[in-house]
């Protein structure tokens, strides 16, 4: 897939980057070269590949989910504009 130069102009709009006019025939072939990876990975056979969270098969070594703090939550309701039943509330901003 070829990217031209109106629609990196386009992309960069939509994004808020500014890319001057010699940079963006540069952009547009190295995004043309980055979506010919992404091509070349997507032909690639994975049937039978499992999913992997680690290529080392590592195990992440996780806290004890234990209560580290108090429970502040009259003392930080007593501050707000408006709670109620433990809820705050909050101005409606759907019609």
């Amino acid at each position: 897939m070829a990217i031209d130069k109106h629609e990196i102009e386009k992309l960069s709009r939509l994004a808020r980057l500014s890319v001057s006019e010699e940079d963006s025939a540069d952009v547009a072939e190295r995004i043309t070269k980055i979506l010919g990876l992404v091509d070349q990975l997507q032909a690639v056979d994975t049937t039978g590949v499992e999913p992997m969270s680690n290529p080392l098969d590592a195990v992440q070594r996780l806290r004890a989910d234990e209560v580290s703090e108090t429970n502040q939550r009259e003392a930080f309701q007593s501050i707000a504009p408006a709670a109620e039943q433990g809820l705050y509330l909050v101005p409606k901003v759907i019609e």
